[in-house]
């Protein structure tokens, strides 16, 4: 094939996700986190690409891209992939709790804690648990209750009398409530699941019943997650909006994974009234389930069991300085998330908040923090009278809710708020602030990679352009301007903004490259990105390839290019690197005959980020941080640690060091190198502060 499928990609990168859970090197802790990451990504996969191969299958489509089947034989391939991942997902979680409990630490459940330890889950079940499960009886007479997606869910089977009777009950586990209790004893401490200790308890929840058995089987359910914006122009984008996610609620079901031991009869109920349809969108698993709660699994203080602490650097160009705004008018700053702290744009954005130069401020924001330092930063600007503008994404999927609360905030403290396109996205990472300052308009610019979200920037691997270069700043003002009125057009000439130019400036970049190569001319594109799919760059690609030109391609998640095929991809490279922060940035450096052109951008390259998104890319035109890019791409690389090869097989077989290479760990090696640049700043202001003092 001369496509990966979409599909089968991602899920080639969730098991790379899933290797990091398998890696005895990765702490304990953070192993089991990683099969939460792993765990969560699956559900959103179903959600929302299984979802959508469900579709094609209703419409009759036959046609999978990248897949020389039929929808339905893609449904089924998909299903057994998940199925040996599974097996591994369950081989890594023994293997984390057997080393666990080497190390003293115990996994119990409803058998195996002792009497002492009944005494004190009872009293912690009855004082912080019991009133938050509300158990629901399964009558034939009464319709089968509605469930919630994100749920952990038990299915009760009590059993009676000669007649062997059974009554069915299903119990959503809470979610207000840790999914960890801990336990310590005199052998040490130990962990018991919040199913656990409900199935413990089950008799105290059914008090008024008569059986001789009760058992409790956990199984999860997903829906299809699309949300269908109502065409009725009565109602504002907003309510569409809203009403559109209560819908989402009642989605169609598209998996459920279940506890093998679940009795025949009780799966087969839950089965048909759900509406699945067994070995099609049924997965037998193991005991546990949600392992997405894994990600907030304890450390019990334990320092070996998580990484090493973090602390990002300063940026050396900020450090010690009263005003940053001051520094970006001087030079030009590149930071790097999260190696770099987040903290410099918001005290950027707090800055400008109080400087009376400032007039106005422009941002726009796809997703943010619940308790958002940046908006908080932005109510505080309002209230200091600078004129606000906050272009709110509301089709974010999954923060669609925590964006309509700040939309609602942000308005109510007097701020401008404006909302993107119905069916254009804005996932572009924008601020402008406008400044006076002599009789003269100073516009400094912020360009990003990722979002304006002070949790995510802790791990998620990001880039912020600040600048004040007249260019930047005023094609940055355009777009801003076509955010606020949707029928502005501009011929943008320095940025790469989708879905004006991208497509068309990407497009010239490569066939420059090609064009070099077949001159004989040095030829080269290095790019870094998280998924690859548009199949017109990627045939632009195999050309480039086919006429010499040396291709890097370091893609973290779907990659839709097939390299190392002769004749067409022979000169194409792939690596993609999963760690302990995810990988997000996105670079462009293309040779142009020994000039090269370095880009950053918020945009992927897929059809949705090309064509239906605004995405915006910047040129980086200060030699430093050309170097900084160029010492980034290198040391990534180089990575002979996490960095897996992505091959013709989708084998993610890791890419080893040779006999003659340093083995680099690229996460570790750039905590180091932006460490140390701030070390010889301090060390460079120490010894000048030496130097002046009288002898």
């Amino acid at each position: 094939m001369k496509y990966f499928n979409r599909e089968l990609s991602w899920l080639a990168f969730n098991d790379r996700v899933l290797q990091e859970a398998l890696d005895d090197d990765v702490p304990l802790v953070e192993r089991l986190r990683f099969l939460g990451i792993y765990s969560n990504n699956l559900d959103e996969f179903y959600r929302v690409r299984v979802a959508n191969v469900k579709r094609m299958i209703q419409l009759g489509d036959q046609k999978a891209d990248g897949y020389k089947g039929t929808s339905e034989e893609l449904f089924e391939e998909i299903r057994n992939v998940v199925i040996k991942q599974q097996r591994k997902f369950e081989h890594a979680y023994a293997s984390i709790l057997h080393k666990l409990k080497i190390h003293g630490i115990r996994h119990y459940d409803e058998t195996t804690v002792n009497d002492n330890q009944k005494t004190e889950l009872k009293c912690y079940f009855f004082s912080s648990v019991i009133h938050d499960i509300v158990p629901v009886l399964l009558d034939k007479k009464m319709p089968f209750p509605r469930l919630r997606d994100k749920a952990i869910y038990l299915a009760v089977r009590m059993e009676w009398d000669n007649k062997r009777k059974a009554r069915f009950a299903l119990i959503e586990v809470p979610n207000h409530v840790s999914r960890f209790y801990i336990l310590e004893s005199e052998k040490g401490k130990g962990v018991i699941l919040i199913d656990d200790i409900i199935r413990l308890h089950l008799a105290d929840i059914f008090p008024i019943f008569s059986f001789d058995t009760i058992e409790a089987f956990t199984f999860k359910f997903t829906r299809d997650a699309e949300l269908n914006l109502d065409d009725d122009v009565s109602l504002s984008f907003i309510e569409k909006m809203e009403k559109s996610i209560k819908q989402r609620k009642k989605g169609e079901p598209v998996r459920m994974v279940y506890d093998h031991r679940m009795p025949q009869d009780l799966l087969e109920m839950l089965i048909k009234s759900l509406n699945l349809t067994f070995g099609i969108n049924t997965i037998a698993g193991g005991k546990y389930h949600n392992f997405k709660d894994f990600m907030k699994f304890p450390d019990f203080g334990n320092k070996d069991f998580i990484y090493p602490a973090y602390i990002p650097a300063d940026h050396p160009s900020f450090y010690k300085q009263n005003s940053l705004i001051k520094v970006v008018l001087e030079k030009d700053v590149l930071l790097h998330y999260p190696y770099h702290r987040f903290d410099h744009i918001v005290d950027l954005l707090r800055e400008a908040a109080i400087d009376p130069k400032v007039v106005s401020i422009k941002i726009n924001i796809y997703r943010v923090a619940q308790n958002s330092q940046i908006m908080n930063a932005l109510v505080n600007a309002v209230r200091n009278g600078k004129d606000v503008t906050v272009v709110l994404e509301l089709q974010a999927r999954f923060d669609e809710e925590n964006n309509l609360f700040w939309s609602e905030r942000m308005k109510e403290e007097g701020a401008k708020v404006l909302f993107g396109p119905e069916h254009l996205k804005i996932h572009s990472k924008l601020i402008q602030i406008k400044r006076h300052s002599d009789k003269k308009e100073q516009l400094i610019t912020y360009v990003g990679t990722g979002n304006f979200n002070e949790r995510s920037a802790q791990v998620y691997t990001d880039l912020g352009l600040l600048t004040v270069n007249k260019k930047i700043a005023q094609e940055v003002h355009h777009v801003f301007y076509i955010m606020e009125h949707a029928l502005h057009s501009y011929q943008f000439k320095t940025l790469i903004v989708s879905p004006v130019n991208a497509r068309k400036k990407y497009l010239h970049l490569i066939n420059n490259e090609t064009k070099n190569a077949k001159n004989g001319l040095p030829a080269f594109i290095y790019i870094k990105i998280n998924n690859l799919v548009d199949s017109q760059l990627i045939d632009k690609l195999y050309e480039a390839s086919q006429c010499g030109v040396k291709i890097k391609l370091i893609v973290r998640g779907i990659c839709c290019l097939v390299p190392g095929i002769k004749g067409l991809s022979q000169n194409i490279e792939i690596i993609s690197i999963v760690d302990r922060f995810l990988e997000h940035t996105r670079i462009l450096v293309f040779g142009n005959n020994e000039n090269p052109l370095y880009f950053i951008t918020s945009a992927d390259w897929m059809e949705r980020n090309l064509d239906k998104r605004i995405e915006v890319g910047a040129p980086i035109y200060d030699h430093a941080i050309q170097e900084q890019i160029e010492l980034l791409f290198a040391i990534q690389w180089s990575d002979r640690e996490k960095a897996r090869i992505i091959d013709k097989f989708q084998r993610n077989h890791y890419k080893e060091a040779n006999e003659h290479e340093a083995i680099i760990h690229s996460q570790v090696e750039l905590q180091h190198y932006y460490h140390h640049l701030i070390e010889q700043k301090k060390e460079a202001e120490a010894a000048a502060k030496n130097q002046s003092q009288p002898v």
